[in-house]
């Protein structure tokens, strides 16, 4: 971050539940609008919830105009419980002395990359530290960097973005927010709907290079919504990621064996979430 920029602070409250998400995404949006760049001051966080660590590390993630001062060991221990690597973001050393982050969380504890039996389907991106995803089988490869970064042989990430419309279908809008966020930063053009039924009119209007699905919502779940988009010849082919809370491998089977391209759990990285957006829509 530029020392000379013009900050906008945003001093965080010991509890961050998941009404305090949505509050804290247009904090954020006012802070940059505002200013040239934010600083979070999480030096009082004591409670940090999912939502919550999911819309930060978005933000961290997508923009390089914020920044964390002073996170206080529950803050940063909310993200190692996931796996997140928290010292790439730290604009100032974070814990008390009588107050030590908690250790890394070992490697072995993460979800496994992908599931034997699930080969059809993206690996699982439960925690930063995942391997980067595996093609889909029929979808053409992509160069990797050395720092893991994905681009395609024939065009750079950013102009692949600048083409593809991306349709959400979450109940939540704090999550449909952050989805935008980040997706919209990446250069994608994001179409929203609020459940499973809203998904598919919005697919009977619009054409879309890529749907990511929740699978709990009302009047129509994720399953149904894959099974009738497969059942269309309209979108026979396009590519669906899963993006969900549930973990349990029959459930990742239910939506394979529907047709799901890839599974996804929450709070998922940014970064692995537009490389796998730019593999299967390639």
């Amino acid at each position: 971050m530029n020392a000379n920029a013009e900050i906008a602070r945003i001093k965080l409250p010991p509890a961050l539940d998941l009404t305090g998400a949505a509050g804290l995404l247009d904090s954020l949006r006012r802070g940059l609008d505002a200013r040239s760049a934010v600083v979070i001051d999480a030096a009082e966080v004591e409670t940090l919830t999912v939502p919550c660590v999911q819309i930060i590390l978005a933000a961290l993630k997508s923009c390089d105009r914020i920044s964390i001062e002073q996170p206080s060991a529950a803050f940063v221990a909310a993200f190692e419980d996931l796996g997140i690597d928290f010292s790439q973001f730290c604009l100032a050393p974070a814990a008390a002395p009588d107050q030590p982050a908690a250790p890394p969380k070992p490697a072995g504890d993460a979800d496994p990359a992908i599931m034997p039996d699930v080969q059809s389907c993206v690996p699982d991106m439960a925690a930063a530290g995942d391997a980067a995803p595996s093609i889909v089988p029929g979808q053409p490869a992509a160069d990797a960097d050395a720092s893991g970064n994905t681009n395609s042989p024939t065009a750079p990430a950013e102009e692949q973005a600048m083409a593809k419309r991306i349709l959400t279908i979450d109940d939540s809008k704090t999550i449909r927010d952050m989805l935008r966020f980040t997706l919209a930063d990446a250069g994608f053009e994001v179409l929203q709907a609020v459940d499973g039924q809203d998904g598919l009119d919005v697919l009977g209007k619009e054409q879309v290079d890529v749907v990511i699905t929740d699978i709990n919502m009302p009047k129509m779940d994720g399953y149904e919504v894959i099974r009738r988009m497969r059942s269309d010849s309209a979108h026979k082919s396009t590519p669906i990621l899963v993006l969900t809370t549930e973990s349990e491998v029959d459930k990742r089977d239910i939506a394979r064996q529907a047709g799901a391209t890839g599974w996804m759990v929450k709070p998922f990285d940014p970064d692995r979430l537009i490389a796998t957006i730019n593999k299967v829509a390639s």
